[in-house]
């Protein structure tokens, strides 16, 4: 069977009557309800391939007959169903029973005797005849031709210690003579010994493999007291520089209250005397006009003597206004005061980020480390580089314009918005023919290379599915394979949305990841440094998952899109 999306996982089978779902997976249409129905008391949904997990029921679509269909379909619109696959019979990777004619059921054992392998229903002459009383039952083992001699076509029975191979009698005559050979059945006994030290070896290395993961497990749970302890640390202390806060800033009004009632006191003071002065004055004009006016030169210039005399001895003060006075000196020094502490905690925080990122919590000892994980899964166990933005602002100084390109989309990919979203539709477009477009899913790739540098852009998505990544030119454009697929090849990598999680795909390796939900995904690519940052988009930024590799080429922005779901590259 082809490595393409030929196969139904479910019943190892050709599919029949195809459906996908939003992951990118293909099922016989039976098999995928009789799997889901099972899971309908859960109310959780898997893939039965990637594990991908789905909150709801999804619609699974249909994707069109497969390749290997060998009757044409009936000319009503709605055929019947294919029958319910029966799991006993043999599929690609079982082995098949050799008596059974036309379709083979599942073998469970095979005689080393009859060198066959027999199902249930034709194994039972084994057990009840006596003819086969002395034959050798073993589990089924397939590859029985194996147990022959390929040159005297007799049972293996011996075992040649100079030649280091398995050799029948008549092996002995000619071909090994005068080696050193021994029975199968002491060979076997030999090697058994040496298995044993071996799995003994295997067993000290489970201990102590479950030893570090018990250490391991209480190093995180003190981690977690720890982080829970500092937490609440921080949370009382920060409660307490709040409350401090809170006391200077009463202070200052008190201070500003206190300040501004003596002024104003002071100056209602000045103003009542003011006041009093005004009224005696005017009083003093009133009696002069009104002796201006008298006929009686005596009662004149007896008066007139008496105001002149009391004006001369009288001296007003002088009430004199402050031009500069104002409030504006506290609100300059709360003003300092705060960039001050802006800045001595920004300066704190890059310190105490420093300062834990550069401890690690668990390590591999190079000393004793054996070539058993690859680079990528050794390079999860390093420290998060300082080096990467940590807010909005700071990713926005790398955000670079990204187009799609319409040579590469699926024809059923509807363009829109100068080319910056992208929406799966029924119906294909009229797209023209270019050896760039994948022909089979639905994906596209941007037309910028990225390279060299450090890029950010985000994405909008909707609907029940879709994903986001990047990938090198040389994707393959043609058929449903995991050649073609964005994530699902050594050549791509990319972050799978869904309404209820995510998952994290390159080549083999799929990492599921429980995040908050979010429409906005921001990515972060630095391809010198050979890291991948996908981002929930929000107030702050929550990194979801990053990728370590090492690119050796311009890579492009592409994404996979479901049905009902769109994809749009923000305006940033």
């Amino acid at each position: 069977m082809s490595s393409d999306q030929d196969g139904c996982h479910l019943c190892k089978e050709y599919l029949r009557d195809p459906v996908s779902i939003p992951c990118g997976h293909s099922f016989c249409s039976v098999c995928l309800k009789t799997y889901w129905d099972h899971a309908d008391h859960t109310g959780s949904y898997l893939c039965p391939q990637c594990r991908v997990t789905y909150n709801k029921r999804p619609s699974p679509r249909r994707t069109g007959g497969s390749r290997h269909s060998s009757a044409p379909r009936a000319s009503e619109s709605f055929p019947p169903p294919p029958p319910s696959p029966d799991y006993n019979f043999a599929g690609p990777q079982d082995v098949g029973c050799d008596i059974c004619v036309g379709k083979k059921h599942k073998a469970v054992k095979s005689c080393l005797m009859c060198l066959a392998s027999y199902c249930e229903k034709h194994l039972k002459p084994h057990y009840e005849g006596p003819t086969f009383k002395r034959h050798k039952l073993v589990d089924e083992i397939g590859h029985l031709d194996r147990q022959i001699c390929p040159q005297h076509q007799k049972g293996l029975e011996l075992f040649c210690r100079t030649d280091q191979m398995c050799i029948c009698v008549l092996c002995t005559v000619k071909e090994h003579k005068g080696h050193d050979m021994v029975s199968a059945e002491q060979e076997r006994a030999e090697e058994q010994q040496r298995l044993g030290a071996t799995q003994a070896e295997i067993q000290e290395k489970i201990h102590d493999r479950l030893k570090q993961m018990e250490e391991l497990k209480q190093a995180v749970d003190s981690l977690k007291n720890s982080a829970q302890r500092a937490m609440q640390e921080c949370e009382k202390l920060f409660g307490d520089m709040l409350r401090s806060i809170e006391r200077m800033q009463q202070e200052m009004a008190k201070l500003i209250s206190s300040n501004k009632k003596a002024a104003l006191n002071n100056a209602e003071g000045h103003m009542e005397r003011l006041s009093h002065e005004i009224a005696d004055l005017k009083r003093r004009d009133s009696e002069i006009t009104q002796l201006s006016r008298t006929e009686d030169h005596i009662h004149f210039i007896q008066t007139y003597h008496m105001l002149i005399a009391q004006t001369e001895a009288e001296e007003l003060p002088t009430v004199t206004v402050n031009p500069y006075f104002s409030f504006g000196p506290v609100t300059k020094a709360v003003s300092e005061m705060k960039q001050h502490l802006n800045e001595f905690s920004n300066d704190e925080l890059v310190k105490v980020a420093k300062s834990v990122n550069k401890m690690p919590f668990c390590q591999l000892d190079e000393a004793k480390k054996r070539r058993t994980l690859k680079a990528d899964e050794v390079a999860m166990y390093k420290s998060v580089p300082t080096q990467e933005p940590q807010h909005r602002d700071d990713f926005l100084k790398y955000a670079c314009p990204l187009t799609l390109d319409p040579n590469t989309a699926y024809r059923q990919l509807y363009l829109s918005r100068g080319n910056k979203k992208a929406t799966l539709k029924r119906d294909p477009q009229s797209y023209g023919d270019s050896s760039s477009r994948f022909d089979c899913l639905p994906q596209v790739l941007c037309k910028e290379p990225l390279s060299g540098g450090a890029y950010y852009w985000e994405v909008e998505w909707s609907g029940e599915g879709a994903a986001v990544g990047v990938t090198y030119k040389g994707i393959k454009r043609t058929g449903y394979g995991d050649s073609c697929r964005i994530g699902y090849n050594r050549k791509s990598w990319s972050l799978f949305c869904s309404d209820s999680s995510y998952s994290a795909r390159h080549s083999k390796d799929q990492q599921e990841i429980e995040a908050p939900y979010s429409s906005r995904i921001g990515v972060f690519l630095d391809h010198a440094a050979g890291t991948l940052s996908f981002y929930s988009v929000g107030d702050t930024m929550s990194l979801i998952h990053r990728f370590k590799a090492s690119f050796s080429e311009a890579v492009y922005a592409g994404f996979w899109v479901w049905y009902e779901s769109a994809i749009t590259i923000s305006q940033l």
